[in-house]
């Protein structure tokens, strides 16, 4: 096969050894890198991506933030929401414990009232109450006060000029409040003020002495005759 140069029949084909190596053998230097026919593209951006990546990513950022501060507020919210249960909760519990103590207290305030109330069962009583007062629990209900359907419970009712406004005027059993939830309603006798009394119509006076005007009328008339 002939690449265009002429052999010699007896002449041997040359062999060519290219050194390809990047350390020269007998210096221990690097040779230099020789520049390439077809050198390789460029690896940076044109001006115009270079440009939308930063714009890209601070849009991420942007909605990431958002995401983030929308988690926090919800997380913030179930925080408050749980804590609200949970002393609703413990409020409705002791509630139903010192619901069922009531009719103690009122033993305690029947023995108080006929004087029964002393010595030692007195000294259990007052700390059976402070015991109940520290926990929140507190009494009302007093000969005075005036009446509050959402706090007392009507059983008497009377009239009196004494009074302006309807009034507890007589307290039957105390109620009770646990903080602002109501264990209890008070059982009290109300008074009304007492309804003025209208005064009779002149016109129904005429009409009374009508009769007796008609009757001297008749009497004259037979006089006359």
């Amino acid at each position: 096969m002939s690449d265009g140069r002429e052999t010699r029949p007896d002449e041997p084909e040359r062999v060519v050894i290219r050194d390809k190596r990047r350390i020269d053998p007998r210096t221990g230097e690097a040779r230099p890198v020789a520049a390439e026919a077809h050198p390789t593209a460029s690896t940076e951006p044109p001006a115009a991506e270079s440009n939308e990546v930063p714009m890209v990513e601070a849009s991420l950022l942007d909605e990431r933030t958002a995401d983030l501060q929308r988690v926090h507020a919800e997380y913030a919210n179930y925080r408050r929401r749980a804590e609200r249960e949970r002393l609703a909760a413990g409020e409705l519990a002791v509630g139903r414990f010192v619901g069922d103590l009531l009719p103690i207290l009122d033993d305690l305030d029947r023995a108080r009232a006929h004087g029964d109330l002393t010595g030692a069962l007195k000294a259990v009583a007052d700390h059976f109450e402070s015991v109940l007062s520290k926990a929140g629990v507190v009494a009302f209900g007093e000969v005075g006060d005036p009446f509050d359907p959402a706090l007392h419970e009507a059983v008497m009712h009377g009239e009196s000029h004494e009074v302006s406004r309807a009034t507890c005027t007589a307290v039957l059993r105390q109620g009770y409040r646990l903080g602002e939830r109501l264990l209890r309603a008070a059982m009290v006798g109300v008074t009304d003020p007492a309804t003025p009394e209208v005064p009779a119509a002149a016109g129904s006076a005429d009409e009374e002495r009508k009769p007796i005007d008609q009757s001297q009328d008749t009497d004259n008339t037979e006089s006359e005759s």
